[in-house]
């Protein structure tokens, strides 16, 4: 068994969710521009369900890894953190 807790798919899922979720808004601001529309429309609607649906993932690889590996752990959450920090900034910052 691996104990490298960064290759486990707990741990990895979240920040490509996140990565996913940053791509989606820069690509509708490329396409459509920063302009807040009063429908929200599909693009929003999958951002808040990737940014969503990758909390109970993170819940369950810190209850795995936490007691196991707390340093490693940590900065695996940290990582996910940093990830939807960084999908949640443009939506911030153009008031989306």
């Amino acid at each position: 068994m691996n104990t490298n807790p960064f290759v486990r798919p707990s741990a990895l899922v979240p920040v490509l969710m996140s990565l996913a979720a940053l791509a989606m808004v820069l690509g509708y601001i490329a396409q459509f521009g920063a302009a807040h529309q009063a429908d929200e429309g599909a693009a929003a609607h999958l951002f808040q369900l990737l940014m969503v649906c990758q909390l109970p993932i993170i819940a369950y690889f810190a209850i795995q890894w936490l007691p196991r590996m707390p340093r490693r752990a940590l900065a695996v959450l940290s990582t996910q953190a940093l990830a939807g920090l960084a999908a949640c900034a443009p939506v911030w910052y153009f008031h989306l």
